[in-house]
Parts: C-alpha cells; sequence; structure tokens
C-alpha cells in the first residue's frame, strides 16, 4: 500500500511539474525577452507589448521573401492598429541600409536593431537561422505559432481578433 501511494505521488510531482511554462521558442513557451533600440536609438523591449497580441517578425532589407511580406504586414497593422502590434527585428549591420528601407516600405510599427547581425544575443535566445522568421505572440508573452507567413497568418490573426 505505501509503495503504490508513493509511486502516485510520484507520478502526481510529475504531471504537475511538466506544465509548467518556460522561456523558450516553441508554441506554448513564454517568448525570450528583446531590448533593442528604434531607429531613434531608444530601447524598446518585447514585454512592454503585454496585453496585446503582437507579432515579432524578423528580417533585413537585403531579404527578398522578407520585403515581399511587408504588404501582408501593413494591411493587418491597418485592420487592427489598437489590438495587433508589429515588433520588427533588423538583421541589417548598417543603419542607412535598416531605415532606408522602413522608409521605402513606409513601416510604421516598432522596429529595433543592435546592428550586430548574427552575432546578436537575441539571434541565439531565438534560435534565428535565417529571415524572415516570426512569432505571434499572445497577450501574456506565450508563443501561439511560428514562422507562419501570407494568408495562414492574415487568417489566425483574424481568427483571434474577430472573436
Amino acid at each position: 500500500m505505501k509503495k503504490t501511494l508513493l509511486v502516485l505521488g510520484f507520478l502526481c510531482c510529475v504531471i504537475t511539474s511538466s506544465k509548467a511554462q518556460v522561456v523558450g521558442v516553441d508554441v506554448g513557451n513564454i517568448a525570450p525577452e528583446i531590448e533593442l533600440p528604434d531607429t531613434k536609438g531608444n530601447v524598446v523591449s518585447l514585454s512592454s507589448f503585454r496585453g496585446a497580441l503582437v507579432l515579432v517578425d524578423f528580417w533585413a532589407s537585403w531579404c527578398g521573401p522578407c520585403i515581399k511580406e511587408q504588404p501582408t504586414l501593413l494591411k493587418l497593422h491597418n485592420a487592427y492598429p489598437e489590438k495587433l502590434f508589429i515588433y520588427g527585428v533588423s538583421m541589417d549591420t548598417k543603419k542607412p541600409l535598416w531605415t532606408g528601407a522602413i522608409a521605402k516600405g513606409k513601416l510604421p510599427w516598432t522596429n529595433v536593431s543592435d546592428l550586430k547581425y548574427w552575432s546578436s544575443p537575441v539571434v541565439s535566445a531565438y534560435m534565428l537561422q535565417s529571415v524572415p522568421l516570426n512569432f505571434l505572440i499572445d497577450k501574456n508573452g506565450i508563443i501561439l505559432a511560428k514562422n507562419i507567413h501570407g494568408k495562414a497568418l492574415e487568417d489566425m490573426v483574424n481568427g483571434l481578433l474577430t472573436k
């Protein structure tokens, strides 16, 4: 009987501890913090957007697929200006290229970069291997989806924000 109680107690501990959320980049994880300067040099943290749906978008001015995705992002930004926030993280190393791409694309959302390219600590925190890469994060900082683009991104955001 003692053995059975001990096994049941152990199983209870394992089951309850396995549901603890961790910081990571898998769906269901808490998104790692990002604190980088924007185009004016002001540090903007990802956690400052808690309470809203956030799309963290890793991109670069030299990335064709990233630039191709911008009209979709603009459409979503304009459809939900107070409900969806886009936090663009540039992988550019030269500020003029980064700010020029923002101006050319007329990107109104928060754009940050440390201009370190692949040596940035954010790269390792998000296990970034290539761009574009994005993470859709809920109001509590939990990753809902990653690497979701185009119509799939639109459908998911529309579904979440038109409830």
